[in-house]
């Protein structure tokens, strides 16, 4: 789901987002799920953001976890869009209609200037649902992909 709120530069956002709060926010998720979340905040660049989300979701190797349960939340703040992206595992279980809902949550929260909580508020919501699906397997259970954001280029 691409979503386009009122905000700012990439600077300037990378000033409001608390990046301790966003990978406790992703660490907490992932403790009860075998599912992957990843934040990337990628700088300006032109093309078609969708696709630029599809190649980060690649070079960071999302789909490459054991379940095809990879989340990813591309922010481009230069552009004042972001997508949110499931791989194939996690999408056949929600459907389209959970992914606009999740980017109509994280807009709310983007439109009040809040880019922390509305990171983390879709991390949570993501995570809930990857712990219905795919909960959390003690003793088989491993972190596939880091909790750190992403600062990478599409």
């Amino acid at each position: 789901m691409v979503s386009k709120p009122s905000w700012m530069s990439r600077p300037r956002l990378l000033r409001k987002i608390d990046p301790d709060r966003v990978k406790a926010a992703i660490g907490a998720a992932e403790k009860r799920t075998s599912g992957e979340i990843r934040v990337s905040i990628s700088s300006f660049f032109w093309g078609d953001v969708y696709f630029a989300a599809v190649r980060a979701f690649e070079r960071m190797q999302m789909h490459k976890t054991a379940l095809r349960n990879g989340v990813l939340l591309f922010v481009v703040p230069s552009r004042r869009r972001f997508v949110v992206l499931g791989d194939s595992g996690i999408h056949e279980k929600v459907g389209q209609d959970f992914w606009e809902r999740v980017a109509s949550a994280i807009s709310e929260h983007f439109r009040r200037g809040d880019f922390t909580s509305g990171i983390v508020h879709g991390v949570e919501v993501v995570g809930e649902q990857l712990a219905a699906h795919f909960p959390y397997q003690a003793g088989a259970d491993v972190n596939e992909l880091p909790d750190e954001i992403d600062y990478g280029k599409s």
